[in-house]
C-alpha cells in the first residue's frame, strides 16, 4: 500500500488527469534506462532477483542437493567467457552435426548426408536435446476437459521473427525482414567458413532465400 501511494501524485486532479494522479510519482522519481525500453516494478523486482541470484550461484556448492549444483555449473559455464572464446564456434558445430548438418554450410549435403536423413527423428532431437520446436510443438499439460490428467498437446511453434506482421507488412516490419534475411546469410557464411568449405555467396543467398520463402508460406 505504501508502495501504491508513493507512486501516485496526490497533488494532481484525477478528474482532469487521472494517469498523473495514479503514476506521477512514479514517473518524478524513474527514468527509462537506455537500455530498456520500458521500466515498471516488476523490471526493479527482476532486476533485484538477478543480484539475489547472482550472489545465490556464485557459492560454493558443497552440500547443494544436484539440482542447484546443475544451476550452478550451468552459471559457471556461462561466466566463462575465456573458454567460450577458446572454444568458438565448436559447440554450434558440433550441435549442427547431431541433427544432421546443415546443406547450405555443407559441400555435398545431398550425397553424404541426405541418404539417411529423418525429418521425424531430427524433429524430435531438436525437441528433446535443444527444447527447440520446429514445424510442430508438441507438449504435455492439463487436459482441458479433465484437470486432473495430462494428456500430450500438438500445436504451432513460434515463428522466426516475433509474429507473422513481420513477413507481410511494410515500413519497419520490411526493414526488420530484409536485416533478418541478411543475419541468416551472414551466419552462414561464417560456419561455411569455420568448417573450410569453399566461398560460394550465391549459392548461400539462393538457399537463405528459399529458407526466408519456407518461413513466410508457414506465417501464412
Amino acid at each position: 500500500a505504501a508502495r501504491i501511494i508513493q507512486n501516485m501524485d496526490p497533488t494532481a486532479d484525477p478528474c482532469k488527469d487521472f494517469y498523473q494522479y495514479a503514476c506521477g510519482g512514479w514517473l518524478n522519481r524513474h527514468v527509462i534506462p537506455e537500455t530498456s525500453s520500458r521500466y515498471s516494478i516488476f523490471d526493479i523486482l527482476r532486476d533485484e532477483l538477478e543480484i539475489i541470484l547472482k550472489g545465490v550461484l556464485e557459492t560454493s556448492d558443497q552440500g547443494d542437493r544436484e539440482a542447484f549444483q546443475k544451476a550452478k555449473i550451468l552459471y559457471k559455464s556461462c561466466m566463462n567467457e575465456s573458454l567460450i572464446e577458446q572454444r568458438d564456434s565448436l559447440p554450434l558445430l558440433e550441435a549442427l552435426t547431431m541433427v544432421g548438418d546443415w546443406p547450405v554450410a555443407s559441400a555435398d549435403w545431398n550425397k553424404t548426408n541426405e541418404p539417411n536423413w529423418s525429418m521425424e527423428e531430427k524433429l524430435s532431437i531438436m525437441n528433446s536435446r535443444f527444447n527447440k520446436r520446429v514445424l510442430i510443438d508438441m507438449f504435455v499439460w492439463n487436459d482441458d476437459r479433465d484437470s486432473s490428467r495430462h494428456i500430450i498437446y500438438i500445436d504451432q511453434p513460434s515463428l522466426g521473427m516475433p509474429s507473422r506482421d513481420y513477413y507481410f507488412n511494410g515500413g519497419n516490419y520490411q526493414r526488420v525482414r530484409e536485416a533478418y534475411l541478411q543475419f541468416m546469410i551472414t551466419i552462414a557464411k561464417m560456419i561455411r567458413e569455420d568448417k573450410n568449405v569453399s566461398k560460394d555467396d550465391p549459392f548461400v543467398q539462393e538457399e537463405m532465400s528459399k529458407v526466408m520463402e519456407l518461413e513466410t508460406e508457414i506465417a501464412n
